[in-house]
Order: C-alpha cells, then structure tokens, then sequence
C-alpha cells in the first residue's frame, strides 16, 4: 500500500529540511549552558582577615600595632556570579534566534549568525570571569571603612562584604 500523496515520508539518508539549523541552535544552547556553568564555577572566590591582631595577655592591636580597648576590625568578601550576566547569556541567545526568523535569508546566513553568537557567548563568559577576578584581587583587603570609593565588578560579577569585630579565642 503506498502513501498519500499530500503526506511527505522521509526516506534513509534523506535530511529534514532545515536541520542543520536545528543542530546549530541545539549547539547555541549547550554552549551557552556549558558557559553558564563554567562563568558560575570559576567565578568564585573569598578573602578575609583582619587589621590588627591580639596581644599574648588578650589585649587588642590596632593595624599599627598598638593597644587598644577597642576590637579591630575583620573583613570578610566573597565573590559571586552575577544573576545579571546569566541573563544577558540568555538574552544573547533569544536575540540570535529572533535575528535568524527575521533576517536570515538562507540557511547559511541562518548558521553563520548562530554561530556567531556561541562564539560571543563563549568570550563574553570568559572576560566576565577574567575582569571579575582580577578586579576582586585588587579589592583593597584594609581600610575599606574608611572614606574612599570602591568600585565592586559589576556586572561582572557581586561580592558580599562583611565586616565584624576580631573574637579572642
């Protein structure tokens, strides 16, 4: 019995129109995964300690070591992923899509702009991961209470920053 004509029946070794396309967009979304959990897993980081110590009789110094009646100050920071720059990986994807039902002529513009954009993803996740770090290393440790203005990597990344009296133990 064969088929009806209206009803398309795909034959081995024939492809689905359109199926490269597919596969470029499936790719655009595991290398934008893959990206996500890599900006996630490489973007973390902390450091901490304190400016001034304890005396051997458990008295307080200060950062220049001197007495004092007061506790120093600890200071505490964490780095973190930022929620912003998973959406703009995201966003980075929707907007590709939505550039290939509007502007791609042909198959191959269709890929070449798919393409285009796991390569962009692929950078974006990896300077974001690379400014962060570098700009968390140069995060002052000390003096942060003090007056001044300190400028946190965002979007780059968040750091939490806690500061907390030194503890005798």
């Amino acid at each position: 019995m064969s088929a009806p004509h209206d009803v398309a029946v795909a034959s081995p070794g024939v492809s689905l129109p359109g199926a490269a396309v597919i596969a470029r967009i499936r790719r655009l979304i595991s290398v934008t995964v893959g990206a996500g959990v890599l900006y996630c897993v490489f973007l973390a980081g902390s450091k901490g300690g304190c400016a001034g110590g304890i005396t051997g009789d458990g008295g307080f110094l200060d950062a220049n070591g001197d007495l004092t009646d007061l506790a120093p100050s600890c200071v505490s920071m964490s780095l973190r992923p930022s929620p912003l720059m998973l959406l703009v990986l995201a966003g980075m994807v929707l907007f590709a899509l939505r550039r290939v039902l509007r502007r791609a002529g042909d198959e191959a513009t269709a890929i070449r702009i798919l393409e285009r954009t796991a390569l962009a993803v692929v950078l974006v996740a990896a300077v974001s991961v690379l400014i962060a770090q570098v700009w968390f290393g140069l995060i002052p440790m000390y003096g942060i209470g003090d007056s001044g203005t300190y400028i946190w990597p965002f979007p780059f990344a968040t750091v939490d920053f806690v500061t907390s009296p030194m503890t005798p133990s």
